[in-house]
């Protein structure tokens, strides 16, 4: 995500550029801040929907995620700079503000800051850390570019995020945002494949492979939407511990979500999943059940 829009930033990094003053600002750009602090708020509130309790040692789990989901962007613009040079030449690497080695480097550090942070929570949040961390550097490095597995890895380190905040308050914390976390798996692998389906022809002619291109379009809407069902499932198992309220308020989302899903079934071109939002309408009702679930972590 560019950072640059304001004026005043702009020339700000004009000025230390012609006067070779070192910048942090390519440290910043690449590990997208926004996108990693989101990130760390998500594993915040993962935490709280398994206790509803807020403790200090929470400024410790938002670091460990922060790091890692930065490291991961990093990493993921170091393997991808020659895509980069052509699609997205302001991003710091294409630019020349940082190199190929610093990035490295400091993918490197994040994650190793990341894992050592870990340390001070349990041995579930380790494993989870750990785990990611090698799974962010293999999928910018291989799984990307692999039809269905990329789509798997992204959907699970999404979800993971509240399995982190989970495992922070033990087993019992890791049972109660499990189906959370399988929404959002489910959820993210729907909006990943339609994603593809709607990039379908830039894809062709670059030469990527990806579901849709393997599959045809309208089979992978119709996966998308078979995902999507596996949500719904998954969203209904917490009314065993949350009961009635809980079940109300879920299944105001879940019709949103079935509503999406037959938005995109009643497509059959990439350009009509464009036009129809769905991916958008998508994270607006992912966004809902997550609202759905933190206030009953709270409230139930």
């Amino acid at each position: 995500m560019d950072i640059y829009f304001l004026p005043q930033l702009y020339i700000f990094r004009n000025f230390q550029e012609e006067r070779g003053i070192f910048s942090l600002d390519p440290y910043i750009r690449i590990i997208r801040p926004v996108n990693a602090f989101v990130a760390g708020c998500a594993g915040i509130i993962g935490y709280l929907m398994a206790t509803g309790t807020p403790v200090a040692g929470l400024a410790i789990l938002f670091l460990v995620v922060f790091l890692v989901t930065g490291a991961g962007n990093a990493i993921n613009d170091y393997f991808d700079v020659e895509i980069d040079r052509i699609n997205r030449p302001e991003r710091p690497i294409p630019s020349g503000m940082i190199s190929e080695r610093e990035v490295l480097y400091y993918a490197s550090l994040l994650f190793l800051a990341g894992i050592f942070l870990s340390f001070f929570t349990n041995i579930m949040c380790t494993v989870i850390a750990v785990v990611n961390s090698l799974l962010l550097v293999w999928y910018a490095a291989a799984l990307k570019r692999t039809p269905g597995w990329g789509n798997v890895v992204i959907s699970y380190l999404a979800s993971s995020i509240f399995l982190f905040g989970g495992a922070y308050a033990g087993i019992q914390g890791l049972v109660l945002v499990a189906p959370v976390a399988l929404i959002t798996f489910f959820a993210m692998f729907s909006r990943e494949i339609w994603k593809d389906a709607e990039d379908v022809e830039g894809d062709v002619a670059h030469g990527a492979s990806t579901l849709p291109i393997r599959l045809g379009i309208y089979p992978a809407i119709c996966l998308g939407f078979a995902s999507l069902l596996c949500a719904v499932v998954a969203s209904l198992v917490p009314f065993l511990w949350w009961g009635m309220y809980y079940l109300a308020g879920i299944a105001c989302v879940d019709l949103l979500i079935v509503w999406v899903g037959k938005k995109a079934l009643a497509c059959r071109t990439a350009e009509c999943l464009k036009s129809s939002r769905v991916t958008t309408h998508l994270k607006y009702a992912m966004f809902a059940s997550l609202c759905v679930f933190f206030i009953a972590g709270f409230l139930l």
